[in-house]
């Protein structure tokens, strides 16, 4: 086990692991218990009840946090002719096509997210082994492969998220910085949790969200009461 620091100790001293806290108890003493000297991400993790090795029980999807992530994000457009000018026009931050395609050949990856005119994608597909890893290759199912630019972009802008659920089942999400404060984590919370009950698969039995924890950057995870989230989402 790796050794904590001080804070990390005092802070884990705030929470009692036996205990699962009501939401927004759970988000207070998280923001709380920051310690870091920086704007700290707040993190969710949700373990669902489904099994990912079975297609239909595959949860991926997105959602745009209300209140976003609070940090800028880097937009890249795909596009060629009037949907360069579209992009541009929508705020992306680099916007080509076979020009920004060798650039990235050459090793360069200053862009959060990637977006694509369908036109392009027999191009940009090329490039799956440098952009999949890292997650930056533009999908369809999540919205960044089309031809309304100006929505996929603002919509990067502000605040949209791609998740997809890992093999043990859990879902990892930012929800916002420290700085956003209860409110604002709490919103965010609500938009992401809706869409999860939206994508509940027909295939799954029994308890559909199992378990939720809060933490921020460098502090503990607190685990939230399930029953508590229904108040979210009624």
């Amino acid at each position: 086990m790796p050794k904590r620091g001080k804070k990390y100790l005092k802070s884990r001293k705030q929470i009692n692991a036996e205990i699962r806290y009501h939401y927004t108890e759970a988000v207070k003493i998280s923001l709380d218990s920051s310690y870091a000297k920086f704007d700290e991400t707040v993190d969710v993790a949700v373990r669902l009840g489904v099994d990912p090795r079975h297609a239909d029980q595959m949860i991926r999807g997105t959602v745009v946090l209300p209140n976003g992530l609070g940090k800028e994000v880097k937009v890249l457009v795909f596009a060629k002719g009037e949907k360069e000018k579209e992009a541009l026009d929508a705020g992306a931050d680099f916007v080509g096509n076979d020009d920004l395609i060798e650039r990235i050949k050459g090793g360069w990856l200053g862009f959060d997210k990637a977006v694509s005119t369908p036109d392009m994608m027999g191009s940009v597909g090329k490039m799956g082994k440098i952009l999949g890893p890292r997650g930056l290759m533009p999908n369809a199912k999540t919205g960044t492969v089309t031809f309304d630019i100006a929505r996929a972009v603002n919509d990067l802008k502000s605040g949209k998220i791609d998740f997809r659920v890992e093999k043990a089942g859990i879902i990892h999400v930012p929800m916002g910085k420290v700085s956003f404060g209860a409110d604002k984590i709490i919103q965010n919370l609500t938009a992401f949790l809706e869409t999860i009950l939206r994508l509940k698969p027909a295939s799954s039995k029994g308890t559909y969200i199992k378990s939720i924890a809060i933490s921020t950057s460098m502090g503990p995870g607190i685990k939230i009461d399930t029953a508590s989230i229904k108040e979210l989402i009624t």
